[in-house]
């Protein structure tokens, strides 16, 4: 069945479109928006020398340092002030969430409606401040002990440094939770998601041409080539097809008596569960999640060999058995976890008692909640296993064939469905834009008669 948003994208043209003076508007202080923050990227932490940095993380790069560059947009691999990038406001949110869902009294401030969703945001903005810091001087000192082929990648080691460090490291990050901020709610989409979204795509060109070039110097075969484009393809429709499949629970309304003497008909309708309904939300908070302790391994300038860190540094490789099995527990925790704060049974059951709807077979209230809450179990199983074939594979053949990590699962993820929900976002704005024309010449017609 196609939606009303999906005929208006297949009906929708560029006259239409340039009317749409509030929705350009909205698209323009996007792209500002994320033209500014690329170029933070390329902004370096004072102190830093360049050419030592790039040699050292090449060496010690590889599994979850390449995946927070990919998600910094390259400002890792560059040093700048957005080295961190938004993964301290990620892990705050996961951290309130968590507290919320487990503190009575977090849980009835988020009841309260705006003003205590308000509470809360302030709650992950300190709480981002706070990791930010802490991440930003364990970064520091770690780029003190780091040393190179050409010595250590800081030029001034000492408490200058590190002070300086983790005021610029801690501006960047606050600075980029503001400009999400402000993307959601001046722009088109989520700001957090478009912010990772653009890093990804920014490193995809680069990423393309040195693949290109590893089959010209003769590391992959034409063949090998076809296999990888067909790999990437097979991922985006699979992406696709799993993002739009939902499940359409029936539900009837019966006729009801409205007014005195008015009387409504019977109807039929459906409500839609998404089979991910937590979205990109999973790998994120997954990713985010593992680099908490690796931010102190892959800093830490110890030798290979060389005790607990160093062999958690091993395990943490990209294709790793304990990698995998611990980026797969957190992503399925975190989408049976987020799709628990999206849909509420008891609240959607309820909302359905009160305006006389009803599912057939299933009498109102809490069997009502308790049929929703297996059906969405049941679909939650198999979105969580999806999320992990599709973001745990595609690693599996990068480690064992060198495929660059922008080709990954997770990247893959996150592009096509920020994409879908984008270009979503907008088709709605367009379709409020036609019904507000269409209102306004329905009133200039009664006036003119």
């Amino acid at each position: 069945m196609v939606s009303a948003v999906e005929q208006l994208s297949k009906n929708a043209n560029w006259g239409a479109f340039s009317k749409a003076t509030e929705l350009k508007k909205r698209i323009w202080f996007v792209i500002w928006a994320l033209l500014v923050y690329r170029l933070g990227t390329y902004i370096p932490i004072p102190g830093i020398d360049p050419h030592v940095w790039d040699g050292i993380f090449k060496q010690k790069g590889g599994g979850l340092l390449d995946m927070f560059n990919m998600f910094s947009g390259g400002s890792l691999k560059r040093m700048t002030i957005f080295a961190l990038s938004i993964m301290p406001y990620i892990s705050a949110s996961i951290i309130v969430q968590l507290a919320t869902s487990l503190s009575p009294k977090l849980e009835a401030l988020k009841k309260e409606g705006e003003s205590g969703k308000h509470k809360l945001n302030q709650y992950t903005r300190f709480l981002t401040v706070i990791l930010a810091a802490v991440q930003a001087y364990g970064l520091a000192v770690g780029l003190e002990n780091l040393q190179g082929g050409q010595g250590s990648a800081v030029i001034d080691p000492g408490m200058f440094f590190r002070i300086s460090t983790v005021i610029t490291v801690v501006g960047g990050t606050v600075f980029l939770m503001w400009l999400g901020e402000q993307i959601t709610a001046r722009g088109i989409g989520n700001g957090i998601s478009l912010i990772i979204f653009s890093g990804i795509v920014a490193g995809l060109p680069h990423a393309l041409i040195s693949m290109l070039e590893l089959g010209r110097e003769g590391q992959y075969s034409f063949l090998g080539l076809l296999m990888i484009a067909a790999m990437v393809v097979g991922t985006i429709i699979m992406i696709v097809f799993f993002e739009r499949a939902q499940r359409r629970v029936l539900v009837q309304y019966p006729k009801r008596q409205v007014g005195a003497q008015q009387m409504t008909q019977a109807s039929q309708n459906h409500l839609p569960l998404k089979l991910n309904m937590s979205g990109v939300i999973p790998p994120i908070f997954a990713s985010s999640l593992l680099f908490l302790p690796m931010t102190i391994v892959g800093f830490s300038g110890m030798d290979a060999g060389d005790g607990f860190l160093a062999d958690l540094s091993r395990y943490m490789t990209t294709g790793h058995p304990v990698h995998m099995i611990a980026y797969a527990s957190l992503i399925a925790f975190f989408a049976f976890f987020y799709t628990a704060v999206v849909f509420n049974p008891d609240e959607n059951a309820e909302m359905l008692r009160k305006n006389g709807g009803f599912i057939p077979g299933i009498r109102p209230g809490k069997n009502t909640a308790e049929f929703l809450d297996s059906v969405l179990t049941r679909i939650t199983v198999l979105g969580a296993a999806y999320l992990c074939f599709i973001c745990l594979m595609p690693e599996y053949l990068i480690s064992h064939f060198g495929l660059p990590f922008y080709f990954g699962g997770t990247s893959l993820l996150i592009v096509v469905s920020v994409t879908m929900d984008t270009v979503a976002q907008i088709n709605s704005h367009m379709l409020a834009h036609q019904y507000e024309g269409l209102i306004k010449k329905s009133r200039l017609g009664k006036g003119k008669k």
